[in-house]
């Protein structure tokens, strides 16, 4: 990390992939500066020349560390571990069991969060004339079908333990439960996922989840 200026991330406080790296932050013990970047007010500040600059893609979340900046949530966390920023790690050591933790957050990031994002309901809407129930129907459909998957796979491995991979959190918790989040905003129905459930319980209930929390964020509305 730089000497030179603190960690800064470009963050809204309602966006799941900036949630999920305010809680590999926290659980690494960093400390970073915040830099709102309202969504929605005035069209969406991400889509203005300044943020631009730092992300032509036009998305959150984005960390600055010194002169690098780093864009994506994932490619964040894994410069964390990969730059020895804080601890604990948050990929197991072992080859085969980090393959596992990141396919569960690929399933999240990937798979789950993109057909829920603010940018694709914002063109169902405008693009495609799709009303709020029908675009909401298909909201909790594919985050349905992405949790149904993610808990058989919890349910067939045996290291599955308090956490998504065994009793330390990983990047897979970081990844599911800003997504559990989402699904309760959605009116998601948790009922037939309760490993999940209770993963969620259990990672809320420690103080890097919880500081991470939506709700507890400087920018929330």
């Amino acid at each position: 990390m730089s000497t030179e200026s603190p960690l800064t991330l470009y963050d809204y406080w309602r966006s799941s992939a900036c949630y999920r790296v305010r809680i590999a932050l926290n659980l690494k013990g960093l400390a970073y500066a915040q830099k709102p970047v309202h969504l929605v007010r005035d069209g969406g500040e991400q889509h203005g020349a300044a943020y631009r600059e730092l992300n032509p893609q036009e998305v959150i979340p984005a960390l600055v560390d010194g002169q690098r900046v780093i864009r994506q949530s994932l490619a964040i966390i894994e410069y964390l571990e990969e730059a020895r920023l804080g601890t604990p790690a948050l990929l197991p050591a072992n080859a085969r069991d980090r393959a596992h933790v990141r396919s569960l957050a690929l399933l999240v990031a990937c798979d789950i969060h993109p057909l829920n994002n603010l940018r694709v309901m914002q063109y169902l809407e405008r693009e495609l004339g799709m009303e709020q129930a029908t675009r909401e129907r298909w909201t909790r459909h594919w985050m349905q079908e992405g949790f149904r998957a993610f808990e058989a796979i919890l349910a067939a491995d045996s290291a599955t333990g308090p956490f998504c991979h065994g009793d330390l959190p990983t990047l897979a918790d970081a990844c599911l439960i800003p997504q559990v989040y989402n699904a309760n905003r959605f009116g998601v129905d948790m009922t037939p996922y309760p490993i999940i459930r209770r993963i969620n319980e259990h990672c809320l209930a420690l103080p890097a989840f919880d500081a991470a929390r939506p709700e507890k964020q400087p920018d929330a509305a």
